[in-house]
């Protein structure tokens, strides 16, 4: 639980401050005002930092002693990985830059570099975390990585797709703000309906990865995956 609860902490971190006028400049998160437009902005700097603190703070602090600490030293390893240079904010670096170009000078490999290390990187952590502290094998662990790779992307195709097809009011976030930021989105790249073929696509993928592990044991993360692809805000 102390590894869920930290990569909650700083997801919730990532959507603080990824909503911020610098950043995405969103007022709308969950059908709510987000936390810089009833807070301020600096209070909203300030909480993000805590959470992102207090993440690694209780990963490494209440993590069960049945737990090896070689296991917790990997695990916060590969949360810090996950949300540095190679990872979320690397991801939000090239996301930010690629404002504004035009189609021509990118490609789907320069969509898909954003969103492995921001939205992929997180889901990422998350997997490989309960892989690590949970007793996983290195294979098993790896398998997990692949799977949550492709919910990661699965996840964002369809946020995509719901971004161009559904209101503010569905969502519970403002509607079309990729299309007004001028950002790279699948849809403006792929088209709507190859999206969609894509989407399906990375959700067998990821089904696949979970070949041969106990069918009780996945059963959630097949479910996740599923309710990922299907989702309607």
């Amino acid at each position: 639980m102390p590894a869920a609860c930290a990569v909650e902490m700083i997801h919730t971190m990532s959507l603080i401050h990824d909503d911020l006028p610098c950043m995405d400049n969103d007022d709308l998160r969950r059908g709510k005002p987000t936390n810089h437009k009833v807070y301020g902005e600096d209070v909203a700097v300030l909480a993000g930092d805590a959470l992102l603190s207090f993440a690694f703070e209780h990963l490494a602090s209440a993590t069960s002693s049945d737990v090896s600490p070689a296991r917790v030293v990997r695990a916060v390893g590969e949360l810090a990985k996950a949300i540095g240079t190679e990872g979320l904010v690397a991801g939000q670096v090239v996301d930010i830059s690629s404002e504004g170009l035009d189609l021509n000078d990118v490609g789907l490999d320069h969509l898909e570099f954003i969103h492995l290390h921001k939205t992929a990187a997180l889901l990422e952590a998350s997997a490989v975390l309960g892989g690590i502290v949970g007793g996983g094998s290195d294979e098993e662990i790896e398998r997990l990585r692949k799977f949550a790779r492709c919910i990661g992307l699965l996840f964002q195709v369809v946020d995509d797709i719901l971004d161009v097809t559904k209101s503010s009011q569905e969502l519970g976030k403002t509607a079309g703000k990729d299309l007004i930021a001028d950002k790279l989105t699948y849809p403006k790249l792929m088209g709507l309906e190859k999206s969609r073929e894509f989407a399906e696509k990375l959700n067998r993928e990821a089904r696949d990865q979970l070949l041969g592990f106990d069918s009780d044991k996945v059963a959630p993360l097949l479910a996740l995956a599923n309710y990922i692809a299907n989702r309607q805000n």
